[in-house]
């Protein structure tokens, strides 16, 4: 693995997010994560999982610099693999916590939403949210039905709409994530709420994390091609690629700086 590293403490497994600088979401990435997932819920030496990232950032979601570049085939199945991923995770039996240390919009909220607890550090500067239409990508009704779950319909059209990245009061008031503390206590505390999860009989949590999640997963679906195809639309559509390239620029600049 070039991008998660993976430690293995008695029952639970941590694994932590480490591309540079920011845990962009590129290709290579969702590969990693979903075999990692893969493996974690056929090792049965593995009870549960602890995802994590750098400090300051979770992810900072898809890495538009470098998908702006991939031709039609390519963003075509980065756009499948990216459903599959976030479906794998909501699907992930085994106890699931995101110890989130730092910024998390769009493609990081997408990962942390699949989880059964969210542990986030505090920070003014700090953000968490299903902000695509904010960022000219086009959401899918799987990710919807996700915000709806955790967040009630309400809020979560309304979130949306607006493209709103929630800072961490926010988030945790729209019950988006459970606990914020101090960056220090972040992975502690998820390790303390894991323990507590593997305390109870394995087959009796399991069986009743099914059952809390029964309509939200029954909404699952693979991805169709009316929305694959209206999603590549989007994408491609001169107005978006002019704003990537604008990104892409900004982007740059500050790195020269």
């Amino acid at each position: 693995m070039d991008y998660l590293e993976i430690e293995k403490k008695g029952e639970y497994a941590i694994i932590t997010m480490n591309r540079a600088k920011v845990n962009a979401v590129n290709f290579q990435m969702v590969n990693e994560i979903r075999s990692t997932f893969k493996s974690m819920q056929e090792d049965d030496s593995v009870s549960g999982v602890i995802l994590t990232g750098r400090t300051g950032v979770f992810s900072a979601g898809l890495d538009l610099i470098e998908l702006y570049d991939y031709d039609e085939a390519r963003i075509r199945e980065f756009f499948i693999a990216f459903g599959l991923m976030y479906v794998e995770l909501a699907k992930f039996t085994k106890p699931f916590i995101c110890a989130i240390t730092g910024h998390s919009p769009a493609g990081g909220t997408v990962i942390a939403i699949a989880a059964d607890y969210r542990i986030m550090a505090e920070g003014e500067k700090y953000g968490i949210g299903l902000n695509e239409v904010a960022v000219n990508v086009q959401i899918t009704t799987n990710l919807i039905e996700a915000y709806s779950f955790w967040l009630g319909k309400s809020l979560a059209y309304r979130y949306i709409l607006e493209g709103k990245l929630l800072n961490t009061k926010e988030a945790l008031e729209a019950r988006l994530v459970d606990e914020v503390v101090p960056m220090e206590e972040v992975l502690p505390k998820a390790e303390s709420r894991m323990k507590h999860y593997l305390q109870a009989d394995r087959n009796i949590w399991l069986n009743t994390k099914t059952k809390l999640r029964g309509e939200w997963l029954e909404k699952l679906k693979e991805q169709s091609e009316e929305e694959l195809a209206e999603a590549l639309k989007v994408w491609w559509s001169p107005e978006v690629r002019m704003k990537m390239q604008m990104f892409k620029a900004m982007l740059a600049a500050k790195k020269a700086k």
